[in-house]
């Protein structure tokens, strides 16, 4: 079953040849299995860009989708992620594309079940579609990955993106740095350099900014919106000192005027758009890559 759970599921050519059909995606390729197949999406935590752009995926595929609300399905009575994949997978689902609030759920039902699972983010661990298609954008605006200054900005502690990011991009020969609030770079600090927020604005070629996960932090932080983007933000005069080449990433949604000044959101430098666009065409290239093997 070709799943896929974390990035280093994923060997470098695997990544290339999605990385290939993402862009071949892009520029109008067509793609639709053979029979009638069938998708579940089971979010059990909120997601806009993640979910609708694995929808969009799916109905451009041709796939039937299996709705699922966890606010009305059995899990309000208890039922374990295990017996509704299992459910799901009996009645008829092909494929289920999860995102959960546990570390690595997928652990748990991968090998209990015939039908291959997409993890479309667990916990603080990994999101391993949203990193697909940052390097899809990064590949599209430079070509390579080698050698490229990647620094990666904010809430790192709780952040998938950041976690999944930071191994692939190594892995590719990027060198990745990381800035922000030091007590936010639990299990980055000995693995990657920290350089202030100024640094790495006028040394990244690549500026990865992270969403501060204000649900996972402590009610007692003292470190306000106004603080945090003088600090760690990347402010309109930050930005100014950047690179001409230097290009602005970000997961979204955006808190603006936090962790980006609001007026950069949608600046010349930005591809946030760019990602959400390349996301539909990524889980494209990854969902064909699952349904391939079972028809």
């Amino acid at each position: 079953m070709r799943g896929l759970h974390t990035m280093t599921d994923l060997t470098l050519q695997e990544i290339d040849w999605i990385l290939a059909e993402a862009e071949a995606f892009s520029k109008g390729m067509s793609w639709r299995p053979l029979n009638q197949l069938f998708v579940a999406n089971l979010f059990f935590e909120p997601s806009t860009r993640t979910k609708m752009s694995f929808e969009v995926a799916e109905r451009k595929l041709g796939l039937e989708i299996l709705s699922f609300d966890g606010e009305t399905s059995s899990v309000q009575k208890g039922e374990t992620l295990y017996d509704t994949a299992k459910t799901l997978e009996s009645i008829g689902a092909n494929v289920l594309v999860i995102r959960h609030p546990q570390n690595e759920y997928y652990e748990e039902i991968k090998s209990k079940l015939e039908i291959p699972v997409i993890n479309a983010g667990d916990g603080c661990g990994q999101h391993p579609t949203q990193s697909l298609l940052d390097l899809l954008t990064i590949k599209q605006e430079f070509g390579t990955f080698q050698g490229l200054r990647v620094v990666i900005c904010g809430d790192l502690r709780h952040s998938r993106v950041a976690r999944s990011n930071a191994e692939i991009l190594t892995r590719l020969g990027a060198n990745v740095m990381i800035s922000g609030p030091k007590e936010w770079m639990e299990g980055f600090g000995s693995h990657y350099r920290y350089i202030s927020m100024d640094t790495a604005a006028e040394k990244s070629d690549v500026m990865m900014l992270l969403r501060i996960q204000n649900e996972r932090h402590q009610q007692n932080n003292e470190l306000t919106n106004e603080l945090y983007h003088s600090r760690f933000g990347l402010t309109v005069e930050r930005e100014a000192r950047m690179q001409k080449h230097a290009i602005i990433m970000h997961p979204a949604p955006v808190n603006r005027g936090v962790e980006i000044a609001s007026e950069l959101v949608e600046s010349r430098r930005s591809r946030i758009f760019k990602q959400m666009q390349n996301g539909v065409y990524v889980r494209m290239a990854v969902l064909k890559r699952a349904l391939e093997q079972i028809q």
